[in-house]
């Protein structure tokens, strides 16, 4: 299991610092960063928060998802790994049969 958690639906107000405050109550974390829009500087609404072990990802997991943070209640749940999005027009740099 792993212990990359994806945190979504979070309010604007939550920073870095808070969101290492709120997870910390379940086991040491090792990274906690709120996804920032580039031209905005504001953000997006989500963050990725990576603890120790699977268990005090578990644990963080099973007491915060659902919880109301500012109103809003977060979604709590495992990190899924990136997918390969290649281009919008579907090309992928290959060479073209053409």
């Amino acid at each position: 299991m792993s212990s990359k958690i994806y945190v979504g639906n979070l309010p604007y107000s939550v920073n870095d610092d808070s969101l290492l405050s709120n997870f910390s109550e379940f086991g040491d974390v090792t990274s906690a960063k709120v996804m920032m829009d580039r031209d905005t500087g504001r953000s997006k609404g989500f963050a990725f928060v990576k603890m120790t072990t699977p268990e005090f990802a578990q644990a963080a997991i099973n007491g915060l998802n659902g919880q109301s943070v500012d109103g809003r209640s977060i979604v709590v749940n495992l990190a899924r790994p990136r997918e390969d999005r290649g281009s919008s027009d579907g090309y992928r740099g290959g060479r073209s049969s053409y």
